[in-house]
């Protein structure tokens, strides 16, 4: 694993974490937080993906490992540099809003299945984009309007995170947001496996 790629994994979980404490504690902000993750990591994947993949999610990057697209020793790295990007996203959200926007954070169930939905979109997509189904040039637009549609599926029932790394950073940490969406990311990116046409190589 280059040093360069936990760089990235580090900078770019830290520069999304950081995109969803701005939005969240800024009510009135013009860009709706869905809107303005969805935009941020979209860039990302333009600036971070030929560094890293820019998975920037541990739920992602264990879905994307289970695959067969990512090594298990590089995957364990990349969810180390990300939980420490969200750490310090979470740090720095702590000196920028010494009063934060209180999240409902919970353990129940229901909680757990909207992030696994909203999760499972967005696996589904960047499984899409690891097998070249879609093209370069579209990449971050495609990840970057699947995390709104995800967050806006799963939002009935949680905060619409997908991220476990973000949760953190943004305070929304309990146990459904890391098994909802790490059994999402599993079924999304299965799914989109299963789905490629026959003829493609494995």
């Amino acid at each position: 694993m280059k040093p360069r790629a936990l760089a990235a994994e580090l900078v770019g979980t830290f520069a999304l974490a950081v995109s969803a404490v701005i939005s969240v504690n800024n009510p009135g902000f013009p860009i709706p937080a869905p809107a303005m993750a969805g935009l941020t990591l979209g860039v990302l994947v333009h600036l971070l993906g030929p560094v890293s993949g820019c998975l920037l999610n541990p739920a992602v990057t264990i879905a994307i490992w289970s695959i067969g697209r990512l090594e298990a020793k590089d995957a364990g790295s990349f969810i180390a540099a990300q939980l420490a990007g969200a750490g310090l996203a979470l740090a720095l959200g702590s000196v920028l809003f010494a009063d934060p926007v209180p999240l409902l954070v919970d353990a129940s169930a229901s909680t757990g299945v909207a992030e696994m939905l909203g999760a499972a979109l967005l696996a589904f997509t960047i499984g899409a984009v690891f097998m070249g189904r879609i093209p370069d040039r579209l990449t971050g637009a495609v990840i970057g309007a699947a995390l709104v549609v995800g967050i806006s599926w799963a939002a009935h029932g949680s905060n619409g995170v997908l991220n476990p790394a973000v949760a953190l950073g943004i305070g929304s940490f309990s146990f459904p947001y890391v098994w909802g969406p790490v059994v999402g990311a599993l079924i999304g990116a299965h799914l989109s496996r299963y789905v490629r046409d026959p003829g493609d190589a494995p």
